[in-house]
């Protein structure tokens, strides 16, 4: 995601702090266990790492093996960079693909600034992140042809000043966007904007000469902003997302700020919605102060004008005014005081069937999703998977499907009906996962929840009301195929105080983050119960901790770990996303641009893999069945050129085209052996 949690003012897409709830943090929980721990004087620090070398560890995994032991990693780590550059280990290369603009479909416009609103629709969309690769038989999503498939790549959002030949001298920052003398905005900007929203399914194949292109096929598609979508769950039919656009709440126009994603065993791909509550704004008062029904206030619904205006848009078009939530009619199927409550989950997209309509998952729950990762599936047993709610002080979940998973006949039902669980970390290394069921745990009528529904549409106050443990914004989670071991990461959280350090945190302003690991009781994924640990905590070198109990040094520094995900040979991959309001500045410089990293999960040695250009966040990454061809994407190149800078045509970055007349433009990026082995080895 766009990370600006450290800044003490939020941007307009950094969503407010919203938990107001007296839940326990998990940094008290982890300050507490450290506290226990030490045997020896020196505060906290000291506490720290006599937990990282301590039996405790082993709980999960065993005594880590020395670190230079690693026989996953191969190559020889890369140094921090500035540079406005792709920079891989010697014996690789990286090219860009499908950058922003890309045409895919229809008549294939070319990438230019003056491309229209339906020019858009077209191409390929903006500020790439999570994504996966699809062998092209359509079998299995992980198994079958290494040279061609279909890339489907997510669009988190967009920055309009790079967007619009209007914009050009104005003085604009990321989240600027040019208006009309009026005050009012372009239709047509505001439908480029929402057609480069959503996710690109996109064809490729690799060439003789080993570079990969786009081939032009039917299956090729946007889903955006505004493409039809049916509503399936608990949620369906419900009066809270009954909209005049449809007013029997079976429907919804578009998908929204679409960070990490997940895939199904049915090879189906799930985008996720995150933050997505600031594109909406709700101006209804009471006693001259904003007055929101709690399933928009819990999210951040703005009470001013939306994150981009779409709601100004001068033509009035009913696409566009919807983004305006205030009530305006007598009732829900006459305006759009609904249509927030139409966003914040996930949505299952069929990639091989380009007529297939995506249907939005509302058993999973509706909070900032970053994506959702899966337990491998067993015949016979429930599917499980897991979701961050990328927010500080937000929860992490389970989902448990009622219906077991059976290869034949498996499909999108299993994620319609099922018990969605929010965890609970103890103190002593355990925890717990706590039901969110309409009449169990004190969700009922009495307590303010009168239905699965209402449970669902207000995920996060049915987490609170049952004491939830509040994370430092839960983002990427990853599964080791190997050991069915649970790692997330936790981004970081600078709004912890100074007077919490006694009782509710080891370190004062968790700026850097850290990963997090569980394993559920006896090794069964559907399991109420579970042991966790902590992989490493992120930083530099006088305030970091690895596995081992080791400090992280020049070859593996990081901060703000954000994308997660573990290869077939249980190599771990770390993508970081530093602010870009920090990157590079006072103590931030030390860890250069965003990185991506690689780790031996049962070592615990991490190597410092990639560098990217300047101002963007690394996030992304799969690989082909063979492991021979690895994908990134770099998101948002040249978002610290400043509002000044940008008006005077002073680009930070110009990658990855290098052209004095082109933007920076997010894109994918492929890497190879040059020996043509498999990545990381």
């Amino acid at each position: 995601m766009s990370n600006n949690s450290h800044n003490p003012k939020p941007r307009p897409g950094d969503e407010p702090i919203c938990n107001h709830s007296n839940n326990p943090t998990f940094s008290s929980i982890l300050s507490s266990r450290l506290q226990r721990r030490q045997v020896l004087q020196g505060g906290i620090a000291a506490a720290v790492a006599s937990f990282f070398a301590s039996p405790a560890l082993n709980l999960i995994s065993g005594s880590a093996k020395a670190a230079s032991g690693s026989a996953l990693l191969g190559f020889k780590a890369i140094p921090v960079s500035e540079e406005d550059l792709i920079v891989v280990p010697e014996g690789y290369t990286a090219r860009p693909l499908v950058a922003w603009g890309t045409p895919i479909s229809g008549n294939y416009p070319e990438y230019k600034l003056e491309n229209t609103g339906a020019d858009q629709g077209m191409q390929v969309g903006s500020h790439h992140d999570g994504m996966h690769f699809f062998p092209i038989e359509g079998e299995d999503p992980y198994e079958g042809s290494s040279t061609e498939g279909l890339l489907v790549i997510n669009h988190e959002y967009v920055e309009p000043r790079y967007m619009h030949a209007a914009a050009v001298g104005q003085k604009l920052d990321a989240d600027g966007y040019p208006v009309n003398a009026d005050g009012k905005r372009d239709p047509d900007q505001v439908l480029k904007e929402l057609n480069a929203h959503g996710v690109s399914i996109v064809h490729i194949a690799r060439q003789e000469n080993g570079t990969w292109e786009v081939v032009r096929d039917r299956l090729n598609r946007r889903v955006t902003g505004l493409t039809p979508m049916e509503i399936h769950g608990p949620l369906r039919g419900s009066d809270f997302v009954k909209t005049k656009y449809s007013p029997d709440g079976t429907m919804v126009r578009g998908t929204l700020n679409n960070c990490a994603h997940g895939v199904t065993p049915w090879n189906t791909y799930l985008t996720c919605e995150e933050n997505w509550a600031g594109y909406f704004s709700n101006l209804k008062t009471e006693d001259q102060k904003p007055s929101l029904p709690r399933e928009q206030s819990r999210y951040g619904v703005s009470t001013g004008t939306s994150r981009y205006g779409w709601e100004l848009a001068s033509n009035g078009a009913d696409e566009f005014i919807r983004f305006n939530a205030t009530p305006t009619a007598a009732d829900a199927t006459q305006d759009y005081r609904n249509e927030p409550n139409g966003f914040g989950w996930v949505v299952e997209i069929d990639p091989f069937d380009p007529n297939s309509t995506p249907k939005k998952r509302t058993a999973l729950g509706r909070f900032a999703h970053e994506g959702v990762v899966f337990q491998p599936p067993v015949e016979g047993q429930p599917v499980v998977a897991y979701s961050g709610d990328d927010a500080r002080f937000e929860y992490i979940y389970k989902y448990v499907s009622a219906q077991p998973y059976v290869k034949a006949t498996a499909g999108g039902h299993l994620l319609d009906n099922g018990t969605l669980y929010v965890a609970k970390f103890n103190e002593d290394g355990t925890g717990e996962w706590l039901p969110l069921v309409f009449g169990q745990n004190g969700l009922t009528p009495e307590n303010g929840f009168n239905s699965q529904a209402d449970v669902l549409v207000n995920t996060r106050t049915a987490a609170d009301f049952v004491g939830a443990t509040k994370m430092d914004r839960p983002e990427w989670g990853a599964v080791d195929p190997k050991t069915r071991m649970v790692y997330f990461t936790l981004t970081n959280n600078s709004r912890r105080e100074e007077a919490q350090i006694d009782a509710a945190n080891p370190r004062a302003k968790n700026n850097w983050g850290h990963i997090i690991r569980w394993k559920e009781a006896n090794n069964q994924p559907n399991a109420k119960q579970f042991e966790w640990d902590i992989f490493v905590l992120a930083g530099p070198p006088e305030d970091s901790r690895k596995l081992s109990g080791e400090a992280l040094n020049e070859d593996n520094i990081f901060n703000s770990p954000d994308g997660l995900w573990f290869d077939a040979d249980s190599r771990l991959w770390i993508q970081t996303d530093i602010s870009e309001s920090l990157m590079n500045k006072d103590e931030f410089a030390q860890f250069g641009n965003n990185q991506m990293l690689a780790a031996d999960p049962e070592t615990g040695e991490i190597r410092r893999f990639l560098t990217g250009p300047i101002g963007q966040e690394i996030t992304g990454v799969i690989t082909t069945p063979d492991q021979r061809t690895m994908f990134i994407n770099v998101q948002h190149p040249g978002a610290t050129t400043t509002d000044e800078e940008f008006a005077a045509g002073n680009q930070k970055s110009r990658w990855p085209d290098f052209d004095n007349n082109i933007y920076p433009r997010s894109a994918t990026v492929v890497i190879t052996k040059n020996d043509g082995g498999i990545i990381g080895t």
